[in-house]
Parts: C-alpha cells; structure tokens; sequence
C-alpha cells in the first residue's frame, strides 16, 4: 500500500456523477444546480465520468462511450468549456467537496490526436491497422507503453489535471505496467501530496484471461503500491451471486472477510454495490426494504461508501453509456433521509481504524467494529427473519438509524424493521 495513503479516506463518502445524465442541461452547469444537495448528503468527494471530448470513428451509440477519448488537453464541448469545468471545481471546493476525474490512458478513441500525432504508439494488427487487447472495445484502440515517449506524454498530461482536480479515477488501471503508474504518483506527489488515487481494479477472471493472452495485468495486492483505493470487484461476484439466489450470503461476507488478511493493513476498498458498469442495486435486490439493508449494509463495510447518482431515489435503471438516457429522479422514492445518517456515522473514526469482525454469516449479516472502549454493531436483516443472536449481553440499546429503542433478551434481538447500528462500550459485548 502506498506509504502515503490518507487513512481518512475510509470515512469519505463518493458520489458519482455522468454530467450527460445528471440533468436536462446533460452539462457542467447541470451538475453545479446539483452541488447544494450532494453536498447536504454529507458527500465529500464528487468523481466525474471523462470529461474529454468523444471520437466518432467506430462510435457506440448515438453520443459515443465517453471511455474513447479524443484528445486528453481538451473539454468535450457538449458539457461546456474549460472554463465552465474550473467554475464547477470552484463551486465544488466552496462547499468544501473534494473533485475527482476519470482518467483514461489505456487506449484512446481510433480518432484520437494521438492517433494522428503519433500512430506510432499504438498497437496495430499485422495489417498495420489499430488494435486492442479487448475485442469488445471496438471504439477504441490501445496505446503501447513499452514506449517511454507514451509514458512521458501521460505523466505530463497527469501533472495538468492534477493541478485542476483533487484525485484520479484511474480506468482499468491494472493494464498498464505498475511502474507507470508508481512514477506518475512519485512525480505528481511533489507537487499534490494529498491528491487520491484511486484504481479501477479489475475482476480476478479477467486478470486471469489476460495474462494467459500473454499481456501485463496487475492484481489488486499489486495496485495497493501506487494506488490509495481499489474497487471491490475482487469479491463483487460473490455480491452478486447472492442477489440472484445462485449463492449464499455467507460466502460473500466470508470473502468480505477474508480482505482483512490478503491486503495490507492500511488498504481501502471502494464499497461500490452499483457503478456506470454495473447494474442498480435496486434493480438487483427484491423489493425496498432489502434495498435498504443492502445500502445500509455498503455504509457499514469497511472502507469507502460509493453512490452513484440516482441511487438515493431507489433508481433501477444503469443509464446507457452511448447514448441520452436520463437518471430518473424520483422524489417519492427517495431514501435520503437514510444516506445523510449513513453518510455522518460513517464519519466517526471507528470506521477508520478500529478492528473490524464479521460475527454472523447465514440470512443475517452481524458486523461490528471495536476501538479503545468502544463496541459498533451492525445488524442487517437481507432475509427477513424476525430474531437473531447477538454479541451483545442483556438490555436496552438505541438504534442510531432511527433512534428506536432495541431488547436483547436471553441474548436475542427482533428485527423485524430497519437495519440495526448500535453504539456501546466493549463492556456490553457478549
């Protein structure tokens, strides 16, 4: 892990924004509109899908993926101007909300001003044409950083944004070589020591296919050196094989678990349950009420808290990458309320560094974390059982979701209702 990761990171809470899907205005000004409700979420860190002009040659879509980017100097003109994008930073850091951008520097669009300037560092066909590693991404082509001239040209490009935003969003950043990446880090934290790093890691079986194609992919052990924060699709799977019943909900938390032993001490993982690449968590859980398990779940886990706009209104609905596709806002179903309690007991430092256990692994995930004399216990009811054990002796607690009294009474507690968050001392714990 890097020496220099902030650990206070863990207490962050992320907030994704896809300006073409944000608002009507589908632009910057769109999302400043926007700024005064993230940030009376308690969010504190906007990331922003690429914000560079899309290529058309192969383009997906009517709009485009705004992964195949043309030139990485300029501003795609449909969301404003430059100045426009350094006046929503500015509205931003008012609300002392930290701006993150998503860099992508795997591949380029097949039109990009570096296929033009410099074709040369590329990988081609045997035809000479462009290529790729994926042959799924056909809108785009990949750049070969066996060439110093690429990885001077990248860095360069790294240090102008650096000193426009507060960290990276690196895409599929396990792909390039990982010492790219450390001397990138190495030069830009002269200049930004507190800038965030965080990386796309990717799934074990597509580290797995790529190497067995004979290309570089870093696993997310190895990402920890140069990065502060790795998503968590090394255990996403097993997430998602519990939703669609295929699997239990034990051998997700176990693997949840076994995080603890195979990361560094200090490592971060991105509490990612939807994203722009993945389905809404709502369209994967049942009905609401395991929707609010499941998110009130993501909050307690540790590491960093991830929404992607449009969660906070029970959205169901991935917004298309290539083409309009509006985030509905439905006001009715908002669960704000719940994400602004969330959000601010995710702040208390026991969810920085006290030691985290995992309790309980069958219908009901029992989750607690302890420092000095302090006892957190996380209850979640995924399965809708009506009592659980719990670690915790005899008596009367408060829920701090709702501020509702709890019983446990021979060392059983109803929960019928909301998830459970309780607040005592070591003392109380059984």
């Amino acid at each position: 892990m890097a020496k220099q990761t902030n650990l206070s990171l863990r207490n962050m809470t992320f907030y994704q924004v896809f300006p073409r899907q944000h608002s009507t205005k589908q632009n910057f000004e769109g999302v400043v509109d926007d700024l005064d409700r993230i940030k009376d979420l308690g969010v504190d860190i906007l990331y922003l899908l690429p914000i560079h002009p899309i290529g058309k040659k192969a383009r997906k879509g009517l709009k485009g993926s705004p992964y195949a980017i043309m030139d990485y100097y300029g501003i795609n003109k449909e969301y404003g101007t430059l100045k426009d994008f350094e006046h929503l930073v500015d509205e931003a850091h008012q609300r002392d909300l930290k701006v993150m951008i998503d860099i992508v520097i795997n591949h380029t669009s097949r039109d990009s001003v570096l296929t033009v300037e410099h074709p040369d560092w590329f990988y081609h066909q045997t035809d000479g044409s462009f290529a790729n590693r994926v042959g799924d991404w056909s809108d785009i082509t990949d750049l070969n950083y066996n060439n110093p001239e690429v990885w001077a040209y990248m860095i360069d490009m790294l240090k102008y944004w650096a000193s426009k935003v507060d960290g990276f969003r690196c895409d599929v950043a396990p792909l390039l070589p990982l010492d790219f990446w450390l001397e990138a880090r190495r030069q830009i934290d002269i200049i930004r020591p507190d800038f965030i790093w965080l990386t796309e890691s990717v799934e074990p079986s597509f580290v797995k296919y790529l190497r067995d194609q004979g290309f570089g992919c870093s696993s997310d052990s190895e990402m920890y050196q140069a990065f502060d924060i790795c998503y968590d699709y090394d255990i996403f799977s097993f997430m998602d094989k519990y939703l669609n019943k295929s699997d239990e909900l034990s051998k997700w938390l176990e693997e949840v678990y076994r995080q603890e032993t195979i990361y560094p001490e200090n490592y971060i993982k991105l509490r990612s349950f939807e994203n722009h690449d993945q389905e809404r968590l709502r369209h994967k859980v049942r009905d609401e009420k395991h929707f609010i398990q499941m998110l009130s779940l993501m909050f307690f886990l540790k590491g960093s808290p991830f929404i992607y706009a449009g969660m906070e209104h029970q959205d169901d609905h991935r917004p298309s990458l290539f083409d309009d596709d509006l985030v509905k806002w439905n006001k009715n179903l908002s669960v704000e309320p719940l994400l602004k309690i969330l959000i601010k007991l995710h702040k208390d430092n026991i969810f920085r560094d006290g030691c985290f256990h995992v309790h309980k692994f069958d219908d009901v995930a029992i989750l607690s974390y302890e420092k000095n004399d302090n006892f957190l216990l996380g209850v979640f009811n995924l399965e809708d059982k009506w009592e659980v054990s719990v670690p915790l002796e005899d008596g009367i607690y408060l829920n701090m979701l709702d501020q509702g009294q709890v019983k446990v009474k021979n060392g059983m507690m109803k929960i019928d209702g909301l998830p459970m968050i309780i607040q005592t001392t070591k003392d109380k714990k059984r």
